[in-house]
């Protein structure tokens, strides 16, 4: 007997119109166009091969997005890449998917053809509470996604309750209620940490005064009202830049009539005079160049202080633990009740490694600790050349996800490279260039040296490695015939005008730190 999803689904697909069904976890998502594909009539071939080669190299997730796709269903969450996420969504505005099975980031900015928006659950699972109700502006979002007007005269947005209370308690709670209030992201303190520091070190405010002008027109100030609030937050968050020497705050020059304008340590209870001047230091400076939330540049650069300690015991893991246990690489990989064992196994055997200190087991900060640690391991087994299947095996990572980890590392290492530049700790900076190439290309550090050459990868150059081709030298003194048989002619032709021609090759640390930059402007 087919479950209402299912005889939904399947209706719409009768009626010939479109449907998306949102479904409240990623692994639902793929079940549930797994049950659908297995009762549809539809044969796409050509589109199941063409969603397998918009990836380099196919996982067992791909294989089950290819299989639903050959009859005309896909499932669509942060777990696919880029490429599979806009083929579904071309495909699906062609007319040639009939059903998406989502989880609810697909309800936010796209407009699809669906005529019929079926929401299989209003809960979801909230951490150590259990499963609660969505907001309704969530419901809003995704029962907008039907019947929009450039595809459709009208829509169905239908969502199943399990029982007929369930039903009254879905329509009182999201047919009837009103939406919840929309509040200012300024009132998050990282947000209005990194607003604060762009502000000075671009000169838009130099004084206490400009800022509160500044931030008395934004949406945060119309909402808050109290001023004196919002200008006591600005005081400690002022005080806590200049304690981590980002920003200079100076005395007031209509004060002093020697001209000279000395610097003042206030304390935490003092309030800064609304004309004192507030310069960025040149460190500051940078930090808001590279988009890092102070707090963040400020924990990477006491563990690189740390770093010069000779009784740390200095890795990759060091430094891949240092970003891992920021915000800006979150979500971490949880860490499982299962597991805990294991991670605090891995992590005794690096307890040297480390530039920080483990908090106290029932310190807040430890649950976010002890993650650091495990997508600290992931990175490291990625960077030792662990494919994608490997990888969602063991730390239940997808390749979406995994791409998108990498793109926040390579931007997190190339703001830890130029923060040392400016700490003037040359010591380590070799390393961090190689760390951040190797993570970049998921490789191990003999395979470095043929990473320079533009068109070679992971793949290719394990493959000349293991060939007994493992420097550029031993690849300029290969044959072309040679080359041929392991990379294909037309590669072997271009890497031999590339050594011919040394100017020419793309080197990749400077290449992906433009790419990095770029992404998070």
């Amino acid at each position: 007997m087919l479950d209402d999803t299912l005889t939904l689904a399947l209706d719409t697909i009768r009626k010939q119109k479109q449907a998306i069904v949102f479904t409240p976890s990623r692994a639902s998502a793929e079940k549930t166009a797994e049950d659908i594909s297995q009762q549809t009539k539809l044969f796409l071939p050509n589109l199941a091969q063409q969603s397998l080669k918009s990836v380099s190299a196919p996982t067992k997730q791909c294989r089950r997005l290819s299989n639903c796709l050959k009859k005309g269903i896909a499932f669509h969450h942060a777990g696919l890449t880029s490429n599979q996420k806009q083929l579904i969504e071309q495909e699906f505005r062609n007319g040639t998917i009939k059903i998406i099975c989502a989880t609810p980031t697909l309800a936010m900015g796209l407009s699809l053809p669906a005529y019929r928006v079926i929401i299989k659950s209003l809960k979801r699972y909230s951490g150590r509470w259990g499963m609660d109700w969505i907001p309704v502006l969530e419901y809003h979002q995704m029962a907008g996604r039907a019947g929009r007007p450039e595809y459709e005269k009208m829509g169905e947005a239908i969502t199943l309750a399990a029982s007929e209370s369930q039903k009254h308690e879905i329509h009182e709670k999201y047919l009837c209620g009103l939406p919840e209030d929309i509040y200012s992201k300024l009132a998050v303190e990282p947000v209005l940490r990194t607003y604060l520091l762009s502000l000075i070190a671009t000169n838009i405010t130099n004084t206490k005064q400009d800022i509160l002008e500044f931030f008395s027109q934004t949406f945060w100030a119309h909402q808050f009202r109290d001023m004196n609030k919002l200008q006591s937050i600005i005081d400690k968050m002022l005080l806590l830049l200049e304690e981590w020497e980002f920003i200079k705050i100076q005395g007031d020059p209509l004060q002093n009539n020697s001209g000279f304008t000395p610097a003042i340590n206030f304390n935490k209870d003092q309030n800064i005079n609304n004309r004192t001047l507030i310069k960025a230091t040149l460190i500051g400076q940078r930090i808001s160049q590279l988009y890092l939330d102070p707090y963040t540049a400020h924990h990477i650069i006491e563990n690189l202080k740390k770093s010069t300690d000779s009784k740390v015991e200095l890795t990759p893991f060091s430094f891949l633990q240092t970003i891992c246990n920021t915000l800006e690489i979150s979500p971490l990989l949880r860490v499982k009740i299962k597991e805990h064992e294991h991670i605090q196994e891995k992590l005794v055997q690096r307890y040297q490694q480390l530039l920080e200190s483990e908090p106290a087991l029932y310190d807040s900060d430890y649950d976010d600790f002890i993650n650091s640690i495990k997508t600290s391991l992931f990175f490291e087994e990625w960077i030792d050349e662990k494919d994608e299947d490997y990888l969602m095996e063991h730390y239940g990572i997808r390749p979406g996800e995994i791409h998108t980890k990498l793109a926040t590392a390579d931007w997190l290492l190339y703001s830890m490279i130029e923060l040392t530049k400016l700490l003037q700790f040359q010591p380590i900076l070799k390393e961090l260039n190689k760390l951040r190439i190797r993570v970049k290309h998921g490789v191990k550090e003999e395979l470095l040296p043929l990473l320079k050459l533009k068109g070679i990868g992971r793949k290719r150059a394990r493959k000349l490695h293991q060939n007994k081709i493992k420097t550029l030298k031993e690849l300029h003194q290969a044959s072309t015939q040679t080359l041929s048989q392991l990379l294909g002619q037309k590669l072997a032709q271009d890497i031999k005008l590339q050594l011919e021609n040394p100017d020419q090759p793309i080197q990749p640390s400077k290449r992906i730190g433009q790419l990095s930059i770029q992404k998070f402007k």
